[in-house]
């Protein structure tokens, strides 16, 4: 290892151990927290892209979860994650999945995946080989918690698992897509955000849809993260004094501005300019069972 690769790594190692010593802090606070209106002032920020290390935390604190495993897909190369975390801070154990070869060999390369009970799968996920995917593993029954951001297929692919039974379900909604229907993309087991669509903002489920998948597994809706990406839903058996909430209470629109032009450049869209973008096109209200339009 050269000089210049050896001050990185342990760099790396150093940055890691400031978060987690932070991080550790941070979850001894949360533990303590009362029943919340809002699940977001519960956030912080280890792992995650925003708070929902805090969120998951004081989730975990507030419902009966006697199996610490969880499963976690989209995660490219788990640096950034929601289950990091749990991985580090609880001892959790869990599978991830992405379809990047490039991002699993990152991470069995990482200390983390021998430090730890995981285990890293490449594949692309559909709805055909979800179950297969994560039975091939040997996980099945209930687990402690399932997150799901592929950016695409969300609706379908969750609605499709039944080899596992989280406690806890994470589940990226598109808030473009508004909070007044339950919309999804139509199924295609190819999906690929960037491909579908130039604007990279035609994805996903509204977040309504997501409710009425929740409500069919037998989930309630908890609330979303601050920035409105993530959803959470517990199963209702488990909710304890948690509020169950309506899509209307939770929904959290969010302000990204990640949007592209037809040269695949940033352009920084906001506000309804997003929707205005992306309107006209299909997509599939799960409420009807019809093909409408945005």
């Amino acid at each position: 290892m050269n000089v210049l690769r050896h001050f990185l790594y342990t760099s790396r190692k150093a940055q890691q151990t400031d978060l987690l010593l932070l991080g550790t802090l941070l979850a001894r606070e949360n533990k303590e927290l009362p029943v919340l209106d809002n699940i977001s002032s519960a956030e912080f920020k280890v792992f995650s892209q925003t708070g929902d290390d805090g969120i998951i935390q004081y989730l975990i604190n507030k419902v009966y979860v006697p199996e610490t495993t969880f499963i976690e897909f989209g995660v490219e190369n788990y640096v950034e994650s929601n289950t990091r975390f749990l991985l580090k801070y609880n001892n959790w154990s869990g599978l991830v999945i992405d379809g990047s070869k490039r991002s699993i060999r990152y991470i069995m390369s990482d200390d983390i995946y021998y430090q730890h009970d995981l285990k890293a799968v490449q594949a692309f996920i559909t709805a055909e080989n979800i179950n297969e995917l994560i039975a091939s593993q040997g996980m099945k029954g209930e687990i402690g918690l399932l997150s799901v951001d592929i950016d695409g297929n969300d609706y379908w692919v969750w609605k499709a698992i039944d080899v596992i039974d989280p406690v806890i379900v994470v589940a990226e909604y598109n808030s473009v897509f508004g909070i007044d229907r339950a919309l999804t993309v139509p199924y295609k087991p190819d999906f690929i955000r960037e491909q579908a669509h130039y604007s990279h903002l035609y994805f996903g489920a509204s977040l309504k849809a997501l409710c009425v998948l929740a409500e069919e597994k037998g989930y309630a809706f908890v609330g979303s993260n601050s920035i409105g990406n993530n959803a959470y839903f517990v199963k209702k058996n488990r909710l304890g004094g948690l509020r169950a909430l309506s899509p209307e209470e939770g929904y959290v629109y969010s302000r990204f501005r990640e949007s592209r032009d037809k040269k695949g450049n940033l352009n920084y869209l906001s506000g309804s300019e997003r929707y205005e973008c992306i309107k006209g096109l299909p997509v599939y209200n799960v409420t009807t069972g019809l093909e409408e339009q945005l």
